[in-house]
This record gives structure tokens, sequence and C-alpha cells, in this order.
């Protein structure tokens, strides 16, 4: 049974940072990708950013690209996303998502989920 579980939503004002955390369990990932999406109320999920199992290759939405930086951790099961000159419209639930092989943007392609923190961004 994978786990992912996120951490470090919050309220915000705009302008802020905030930094997200994911880690993952259960299993053993040899050779996988991890992800952020978002979703506001109302809304579509969002691709946000990605990486891949080794930290070298990462992709970003372009409403976050400049604004965002996304890592993993030493032991490669967590993941990181530095959230810097946050606005408004970044408010959203943010879920962690992992897949084995190669990254993409394609939400679909990913077989486990988080269940996703918060986070508001006032004006």
């Amino acid at each position: 049974q994978v786990q992912l579980v996120e951490s470090g939503g919050g309220l915000m004002q705009a302008g802020g940072s905030l930094r997200l955390s994911c880690a993952a369990s259960g299993r053993t990932f040899s050779n996988y990708a991890m992800a952020w999406f978002r979703q506001a109320p109302g809304k579509e999920r969002e691709f946000v950013a990605t990486i891949s199992w080794n930290g070298i290759t990462t992709y970003y939405g372009d409403s976050v690209k400049g604004r965002f930086t996304i890592s993993r951790g030493n032991a490669k099961n967590t993941m990181y996303l530095q959230m810097n000159n946050l606005k408004p419209e970044d408010t959203a639930v943010y879920y962690c998502a992992v897949k084995d092989g190669w990254t993409t943007v394609n939400a679909g392609l990913y077989a486990y989920w988080g269940r996703g923190t918060q986070v508001t961004v006032s004006s």
C-alpha cells in the first residue's frame, strides 16, 4: 500500500512564501517520478511541477515558472515545492503524485496520489 503524505500548506499573504513537502512510503521505488498538481474550487486539476527519479530533470507549469522550485530529498522518497512570490490565484489544494518511470505532465499517468494540502493566498 503506497502512501503519500503532503504537508506545509497554510494561509499566506500575497508575495509571501511557503514550502510544501511530500513523503512517500509503503514500497520501494527504484525509478519513479514525482509531481505536484493543484486544484482550485470549480476548476480542473492543474499541473504544477514534476521531477525525475534522480532529481535532474524538472518541468513546470507556465503559471508557476520562475516562482516555484521542485526538488527531491536525499532519500529520494521525499519531494518539496518551494513557492515564492505567492499570488491569490495560487490558492488551491496541492496534491503530490508518484509514477513509475519517467516524468510527465499528464495527471492520468500518475498511479499514486496524496490527499492534498490546502494553500490559501490572501490579497
